[in-house]
């Protein structure tokens, strides 16, 4: 089904997988577009969302997003179609056409194979008007194309996974870094034991996995709507929609009252992050992987619940976890505060030292997942300020050591929730609240794979890696201790910079002091790098060690306890650098109780 526009109408609706990617739909990426960027949170997200909704509710549709489109007539060999330039949601088409690919190449399957095949490339039919071409044309960068080429296109092409794994480390270009690494992503998915199966997963991709396209045949109408969808727009948020819906149920007008001022008040403080705090509440009460949009959580996750009746086959109500009015406006205030005191940067009142406040900074500033947040406003609820800093440290380890030690998405939220349902546990036993709380402490939910963590930090390299800078702001953290008695404020620019560079000059003195095993092997490591509070410069980054303290480092290193400790060495030989790698890991170890 083409997506017929007319001169400078605009269109829109609701369109299924299969026919995305039907016989006459063609899309370009074009080189306006920035790269395909996914890595394995989206993806394996993705991944896992289908493949839940599959199982779970395989009958319902399962909204992925949207496109905004450019529709141009086209000529191929004389044959004329519709060629749909995508403005927005390229990097989902991408991830979706890759996918096809994957499948493609790992099924037994042919008449799977013979559906995936038509996504990638199409045969042509002059007497259709079906011209010869590749499903979606990359025209972001030639190399991007003729990556396609190779490793998509032919059947089997796949399969070809020690050059993938080459071009996901070495490519130049970060289309096809990304891509290579996405396919690799999705045949561990789909080889995963654990995981759905494709042939559950597939057919309900092709049928109930939806996305809303607005096309427009004009340039300027398409890119009008891009901007306004993403930027300008003025549209209705889930926290406008929620506090419409518990406001009719508020028992009295007075209290009506009080509770739109306050939500008001709330939306002007936290402004577009309210729907993310309101997020936080959904998942402390749920207690699960968030699966739709913030208001159908609240309506069918916690207003009105279902629970699945194996006898009759069924879903059918189940408690609600909230009700509406006044219990939701209570809710939402109680943990607005406990919010407010966890993030206010003077908890120094409550540990007698800034571990606390420091500790909260190193996460909030370097870890691309606030899932911990939920468990900590719990813990205070139920505990307050009691042991809470030993707690911070536990969540904190915890959520690190399976970040480093990279297992999913998935498998990361599910470990917080684990969390979050251990602590209200303890706090039903009958025992006063040290109890309580050494209880939680010593239990299980807190352990994560030590081996892999190690592995990580120990013997891989990690620049490049989103843990990076985290966990040099960790050993930042770890080296103020035991006395934690400054501020560590946020830093407003913050990079990982290589000691030993990673292009040094030929006549440079790092060539003499390094083998080039060595270079190869150290310079990634934990060991080799520190934080700069300034943008990089590639030129005065390749500076001998003596240069760069002087000319690089000493006005950009701040408070950094790390970056000063190494710049005050007389020199960074393979000696130092093996020296700082092992106390790092050591001090690491430590905290970490391994």
């Amino acid at each position: 089904m083409a997506i017929e526009v007319a001169g400078k109408q605009i269109t829109t609706n609701k369109i299924a997988i299969k026919e995305v990617f039907a016989e006459d739909m063609w899309f370009n990426i074009p080189d306006y577009q920035r790269p395909y960027v996914w890595g394995e949170d989206q993806i394996s997200t993705l991944l896992d969302d289908i493949a839940h909704a599959a199982v779970n509710t395989p009958k319902s549709q399962y909204f992925l997003g949207s496109l905004v489109l450019h529709c141009q007539d086209k000529e191929h060999d004389e044959t004329a179609y519709i060629e749909n330039a995508v403005l927005d949601g390229q990097q989902r088409l991408t991830t979706l056409y890759l996918l096809h690919a994957v499948i493609r190449d790992k099924t037994n399957n042919s008449s799977r194979k013979g559906s995936c095949e038509k996504v990638i490339f199409q045969e042509g039919n002059p007497d259709d008007g079906i011209p010869e071409r590749m499903r979606v044309e990359f025209a972001i960068r030639s190399e991007v194309a003729k990556f396609v080429d190779k490793y998509i296109k032919p059947k089997e092409a796949t399969l070809q996974t020690e050059d993938l794994k080459q071009l996901a480390t070495n490519s130049k270009d970060v289309s096809i870094r990304n891509m290579s690494n996405a396919i690799l992503i999705m045949q561990k998915w789909i080889e995963d034991e654990n995981n759905t199966e494709v042939n559950i997963l597939f057919p309900y991709l092709r049928k109930n996995v939806v996305l809303v396209y607005v096309a427009s045949g004009e340039l300027e109408d398409a890119f009008r709507l891009f901007t306004v969808l993403n930027d300008r727009g003025i549209k209705l948020r889930n926290s406008d929609i929620l506090k419409a819906y518990n406001l009719k149920e508020v028992s009295t007008p007075v209290k009506r009252a009080e509770y739109a001022k306050f939500w008001e008040e709330l939306e002007g403080e936290l402004g577009e992050d309210f729907d993310q705090f309101l997020s936080y509440i959904r998942t402390i009460l749920v207690k699960e992987k968030a699966r739709y949009n913030l208001l159908k959580e609240f309506e069918d996750s916690i207003y009105a619940p279902k629970v699945f009746n194996q006898s009759t086959k069924k879903y059918e109500n189940a408690t609600p976890l909230l009700t509406k009015g006044d219990a939701t406006f209570d809710l939402v205030e109680s943990y607005k505060e406990h919010f407010d005191k966890v993030f206010d940067g003077s908890n120094i009142v409550n540990t007698g030292s800034w571990a606390f406040d420091n500790l909260v900074s190193v996460m909030q500033d370097t870890a691309l997942s606030d899932i911990w947040i939920p468990s900590l406003l719990v813990y205070r609820k139920n505990f307050g300020d009691t042991k809470i800093y030993e707690f911070l440290k536990l969540l904190d380890n915890k959520f690190s050591g399976d970040w480093v030690a990279r297992e999913t998405p998935t498998t990361r939220i599910e470990a917080m929730n684990t969390v979050l349902k251990k602590i209200e546990e303890v706090t039903k036993l009958d025992v006063d609240i040290n109890t309580k709380i050494d209880t939680l402490f010593q239990s299980t939910v807190f352990k994560f794979n030590i081996v892999e963590f190690l592995n990580q930090l120990e013997n891989s390299t990690i620049y490049g890696r989103r843990f990076a800078r985290y966990m040099l702001r960790k050993v930042d953290f770890l080296l103020d201790a035991p006395l934690y008695s400054e501020r560590r404020n946020s830093y407003g620019q913050m990079t990982v910079e290589h000691v030993l560079p990673q292009t040094p000059k030929d006549d440079s003195q790092w060539n003499k002091d390094f083998t080039e095993e060595e270079k190869e092997e150290w310079t990634h490591k934990l060991g080799n790098l520190v934080l700069i509070s300034r943008r990089k410069n590639s030129g005065q980054g390749r500076l001998d060690f003596s240069d760069k303290k002087t000319k690089y480092f000493t006005n950009s290193i701040e408070t950094f306890p790390n970056s000063i400790r190494i710049m005050q060495k007389p020199q960074w030989t393979i000696t130092e650098l093996k020296e700082n790698h092992n106390q790092l890991i050591g001090i690491i170890k430590a905290h970490y109780n391994i």
